[in-house]
């Protein structure tokens, strides 16, 4: 006998249903071994077919994280050293200016961001030249410590001498910045420089004040410019040395 199955499933009576479920009988008695092995093996396929599809997209993920991660884990890199560096320096300035204990502690950890800061460059500018910037910019932080004394004490006389040391030692880094690369001009350098002191110093006046709103108004200019300045530099590495952000 033989049916026609379209037929019989589209007019699904009492009676088709009967002969469906005997065909049905038949065909799983005959082979239902071959059908539940199958259908054990679907799943399996879909699994690994899904695992293939995450470790594949997982995979161009990180193709693509490689490919951007030379300059983005340097930029990375220099911003977290030069947040470190104010959020550091804002710790001094909170110990001196609020007579907090740990203010050594505070200082030592700052000056320890130097030493960081060198050590970042040194693959692009050599041991020297790593040396030399951490030496310039420690001189930075503990005449900027002797600023903030000076500050305190309200000792202005000596509040000016130290300053102008400061700026000097801003425009010396500056100098030593433009020279080691050419993208960074020396202007620009300078520009950067006199603006971070000059942010440093009224969020230290702010805190000295007690003007608690200045303060953190003046920290936010500090952070914004900070960010400014470590992509400054970034960009003038990559620019400097492609060959080695490819």
């Amino acid at each position: 006998m033989i049916f026609n199955l379209k037929e019989l499933v589209t007019n699904l009576s009492p009676r088709n249903s009967k002969l469906i479920t005997a065909v049905l009988k038949v065909i799983f008695k005959k082979q239902g071994a071959y059908i539940m092995k199958r259908l054990i093996q679907i799943p399996l396929v879909i699994s690994t077919l899904l695992l293939f599809l995450s470790f594949s997209t997982l995979q161009a993920q990180m193709d693509m994280g490689n490919k951007a991660s030379k300059g983005e884990q340097l930029r990375t890199g220099m911003h977290k050293l030069w947040e470190d560096h104010i959020v550091w320096t804002r710790n001094v300035i909170l110990n001196i200016m609020d007579d907090l204990p740990g203010t050594d502690q505070a200082v030592s950890r700052l000056l320890k961001n130097q030493d960081d800061i060198g050590n970042a460059v040194k693959p692009f500018y050599g041991e020297a030249g790593g040396k030399e910037l951490t030496r310039l910019l420690r001189e930075h932080i503990t005449v900027a410590a002797d600023l903030l004394k000076a500050a305190k004490a309200g000792n202005n006389s000596g509040f000016e001498t130290i300053n102008k040391k400061w700026f000097v030692n801003a425009d010396e880094i500056s100098g030593f910045l433009s020279k080691a690369n050419p993208n960074w001009k020396l202007e620009d350098m300078k520009k950067m420089m006199h603006e971070h002191l000059s942010l440093t110093t009224e969020e230290a006046v702010a805190r000295l004040k007690k003007d608690y709103a200045a303060d953190v108004t003046a920290y936010d200019k500090v952070h914004d410019e900070i960010l400014l300045m470590a992509d400054m530099l970034t960009d003038g590495i990559i620019k400097q040395f492609p060959a080695q952000f490819k």
